[in-house]
């Protein structure tokens, strides 16, 4: 059985921009998405994080964006999504596989889809 294709980044990318920007005129910038995510409380204690909740889960959105159904598809599409990707994200080193599903794991779903709910913060 083959895998379900996964569209390339960038174009994945362009188009969460539209969507978080509601303007297909402004250039793509992932910095509306990471500041919607970096309003959800990370679980993590500081000590050893080294990639942001909003990071991990920009990248995970734009992989199941992409296609991507399970942990080892959402780190495989991050790690062939290269330096642009990164640069655009403001990081080194794009996290992997096990750091998808530890962060994931640990998130509080119902807390985070409540908030979600809710609405933006002042």
């Amino acid at each position: 059985m083959s895998a379900a294709p996964v569209l390339p980044p960038v174009p994945v990318l362009d188009r969460l921009a539209v969507t978080v920007t509601g303007s297909a005129h402004q250039p793509p910038s992932s910095a509306g998405l990471l500041a919607v995510f970096g309003q959800v409380p990370d679980p993590r204690k500081r000590r050893g994080r080294r990639h942001s909740l909003a990071v991990v889960l920009t990248l995970a959105t734009c992989a199941v964006l992409a296609g991507a159904r399970s942990f080892t598809a959402i780190g495989e599409w991050s790690a062939d999504a290269g330096q642009t990707v990164a640069d655009l994200l403001g990081i080194v080193r794009m996290p992997d596989e096990s750091t998808f599903c530890r962060v994931l794991a640990a998130l509080d779903a119902a807390r985070w889809m409540r908030r979600w709910e809710r609405g933006p913060s002042p």
